[in-house]
């Protein structure tokens, strides 16, 4: 396909995804912050599935990045107020407060934008990173609220399920973009031959992901992913 119609492609179906959480969320027929992480674990594999529409030429991954830029862009000036968009707020922040967006959306969006760049297909570090971001964190955060587990002693906000919940959920959601692009015949190894180290990265991922630190843990977690990712792969 050529890289320009996969660019529109791309960009239309996050835009729909996104335009369809903001929707619900704006509508009350899910809690915000259900839709605020829905948005965080999905948005990433949709955008990773999307690459196989683009050919294999040096302006792919530059083009595929625009379409994360460019979201990320719109978060910023939502955040600042430049945008008014309601929809948007409710479904992205926790309180309704348009400056929560230019904290954890925000870095998501550079994560997503950079590794893009980075990494792009010529290695499953970038993948696993941004997977590990999407199925880790998003997850951790649902399963720590429903299921009751000490809180962690070094981080009294965080607890052992929501720990868990960033191990398994990163590791599974990792696997599976990971087995797609391996099946495709992107990447040469066998499958099995990358479950080592996603399970190091991942464990990585949690520990780094369960330190006292708010607001930061898209770009904390997400770089130590693919810094073992970098060695490991």
């Amino acid at each position: 396909m050529n890289n320009y119609i996969a660019l529109v492609i791309t960009f239309a179906l996050s835009m729909l995804f996104l335009r369809s959480m903001d929707f619900i969320a704006h509508r009350g027929w899910m809690d915000s912050k259900l839709s605020r992480k829905v948005i965080h674990i999905g948005t990433g594999p949709l955008f990773v599935l999307c690459w196989f529409l683009f050919r294999d030429t040096p302006d792919a991954r530059w083009l595929a990045a625009l379409v994360p830029f460019a979201i990320t862009v719109q978060f910023a000036l939502i955040g600042l107020g430049v945008i008014k968009d309601d929809a948007s707020v409710k479904a992205m922040s926790r309180t309704g407060d348009p400056k929560e967006i230019l904290r954890g959306p925000l870095f998501y969006g550079i994560m997503f934008v950079a590794l893009t760049i980075i990494f792009w297909k010529d290695s499953p570090t970038g993948i696993v990173a941004l997977m590990m971001m999407c199925g880790g964190d998003g997850i951790a955060d649902l399963i720590g609220r429903r299921i009751k587990s000490p809180k962690l002693s070094w981080s009294g906000e965080k607890s052992v399920a929501g720990s868990l919940g960033v191990f398994f959920g990163g590791w599974i959601l990792a696997a599976l973009i990971l087995f797609i692009y391996v099946s495709a015949g992107v990447f040469a190894s066998p499958f099995a031959s990358y479950l080592m180290p996603l399970t190091l990265i991942a464990l990585g991922t949690t520990v780094i992901e369960s330190l006292p630190f708010k607001d930061v843990d898209n770009i904390t977690a997400t770089v130590v992913s693919a810094l073992m990712g970098y060695f490991m792969f």
